[in-house]
């Protein structure tokens, strides 16, 4: 997973073919519950591009998308939102293969 370093970064990226953002922070015990199960979320779905976002270092990211919630998730194409999984509920492995399996192709 790729961690974000810049806000023009986050810019690049969404711009790019099928990405998929985690926001996430380093206190968040929910974060650390998904944390060993994403490589194999990765690899299953090897045509995204993942994103790790620090919440705490890009809160201004955080406030454009509405992501007041972690762990969360924002999908994109082209520069597009096609899906957002975001909550402050802890989420399952499962839950986070149907988000992605419901994204448009």
């Amino acid at each position: 997973m790729i961690e974000l370093q810049s806000t023009e970064e986050f810019n690049q990226y969404k711009n790019k073919d099928r990405v998929i953002m985690l926001f996430t922070a380093d206190w968040c015990p929910d974060c650390r519950v998904i944390e060993p199960i994403l490589p194999e979320i990765e690899e299953q779905f090897s045509n995204y591009t993942f994103i790790l976002i620090d919440r705490d270092q890009f809160i201004s990211i955080c406030q454009d998308f509405d992501v007041f919630g972690i762990p969360s998730f924002l999908a994109f194409h082209h520069g597009e939102e096609i899906g957002r999984f975001v909550s402050k509920d802890r989420k399952t492995k499962e839950e986070i293969v149907q988000f992605i399996e419901n994204l448009p192709k």
